[in-house]
Parts: C-alpha cells; sequence; structure tokens
C-alpha cells in the first residue's frame, strides 16, 4: 500500500530525517515510536504533503506521490490527525466535519448529505451527540481529538496518519481510543500511528518502526522491537515496564 524509498528531509543544517525506507501493506497498523526529536513528525508530514522531502521516493497504491501537496494527497486516499488538536474555533462541530466530507476527497455531495455525513461519523467516533452544535473553541481536549479524527475519516481515507492520539488523555479515555483505534482498522481503513504511550503502540501495532535521530533502527514484530538491545538502549530503558 506505501512504501517509502530512501525518505531524507534536511531542514536548515539538520537532517530530520535520513534515508528511511519503510513499507506497509493494507490492513495493518504500524506503529512509529521513538525519542523526541527523532523525525516522527516530519516523517509523517512528508507522507502526508504537509511538507516536501529532500530526497527519496514515495509510493502510495502504485502511484508516485513523492512531493505532492497536502490537498492533492488527501485526495488520493491519505489523512492525517496531529499532535495539537486544534479547529475552526467559530465553526461547529459538524460543520467542521462537513469540510472534511465537501473538500477531502473527489466526490460532490450536497450540503444536505455532508450534513448527514457529518453526524454519521461524529457517532462512529464517539463524539457527544449533544455537543454537535457547539463552537470548536468552547470544546475539550478529548472532544477536540474526537472531532479532529472525525475531520479526517470524513474524507474517507485509505490510510490514515494518527500523531500522538492518545496525549493529554487519562487510562480511560486512552483505552477508548485504542478501541476505535482497531474500529477504525477494521472498518477498512490502514493506520500509521505516532505513539509515546507503549502499551497503546504493543496493544495495536502490527508491527512498529523505531526512529532516532532522523534514521530507522528498528522494524519488526512489538514483541522482537521491545527486545532489540538498540532499541532499549535509546528509547525503551527497562522493558520490564512493558
Amino acid at each position: 500500500m506505501l512504501s517509502l524509498s530512501g525518505v531524507t528531509k534536511q531542514i536548515g543544517g539538520l537532517t530530520a530525517v535520513n534515508n528511511v525506507d519503510l513499507t506497509m501493506s493494507a490492513g495493518q497498523i504500524v506503529g512509529l515510536v521513538g525519542p523526541n526529536g527523532a523525525g516522527k513528525t516530519t516523517l509523517l508530514n512528508i507522507i502526508s504533503g504537509m511538507v516536501p522531502p529532500t530526497g527519496g521516493k514515495i509510493t502510495f497504491l502504485g502511484e508516485d506521490i513523492t512531493g505532492l501537496s497536502a490537498d492533492r494527497i488527501c485526495r488520493r486516499g491519505i489523512a492525517k490527525t496531529f499532535q495539537i488538536a486544534e479547529s475552526f474555533p467559530n465553526l461547529n462541530a459538524e460543520q467542521c466535519v462537513m469540510i472534511g466530507v465537501l473538500f477531502g476527497n473527489t466526490r460532490s455531495p450536497d450540503m444536505r448529505q455532508a450534513r448527514i455525513e457529518a453526524r454519521e461519523i461524529l457517532s462512529f467516533v464517539n463524539f457527544p451527540e449533544e455537543k454537535a452544535g457547539t463552537l470548536t473553541r468552547n470544546l475539550n481536549v478529548v472532544e477536540l481529538k474526537r472531532l479532529q479524527l472525525a475531520r479526517a475519516l470524513a474524507s474517507h481515507p485509505k490510510l490514515l496518519l494518527l500523531d500522538e492520539l492518545t496525549t493529554g488523555l487519562n487510562p480511560k479515555e486512552s483505552s477508548e481510543a485504542v478501541g476505535l483505534i482497531r474500529k477504525i482498522r477494521d472498518d477498512g481503513t490502514s493506520i500509521l500511528i505516532i505513539e509515546h504511550v507503549m502499551s497503546v503502540i504493543m496493544g495495536v501495532s502490527n508491527r512498529i518502526v523505531v526512529l532516532d535521530h532522523g534514521e530507522k533502527i528498528a522494524d519488526g514484530y512489538p514483541h522482537d522491537v521491545v527486545n532489540n538491545q538498540r532499541v532499549i538502549d535509546t528509547y525503551l530503558g527497562d522493558i520490564d515496564a512493558f
């Protein structure tokens, strides 16, 4: 489904992503982990078209998408959420999701269809029904995270890039997020997820990829990765915690 070959990103004199190869198949959840500053978010930004790579090639569903703009990549079936959950402050939750329905893909629904679909997606991510008409500036962190996830899903992605979906959530909310991630995958969307909470990554991932200083240092099954000595030394520390 997705193939990265030698993807590199230089920012000034810094190499944020260095010659990364990565592949994933349809139906997979792949976890992307590593220390702060390892290049994880930059890599997702490159895949989604938020920033162009300095070098390398990205293929999605057999098409070279290297350097395409974010809107063109979104319409090809890749959507992304962000570390900081923000939205249009003067629109309500339903309207924010309608934007994804209307402009996130090549379909052309009318406003009535977009509103119906937005409500269905908000329900799918367990967004409070009574808050659908609430301005986004009045939503709490959990509601904003569910809203930005709904907006991403509104584009009907084949691949969803999740950047720290559970950050700021309590254990119960994190557990609910894990269930939602699995539900999204079971509904036919593949997922590449950045997460620092290893219990979440271990609980949902088919494979785990580890970055350190922009380089890929491990790629494999969760059990193998957490027992990789280089991963332990650079990121995990005491594996007994997992």
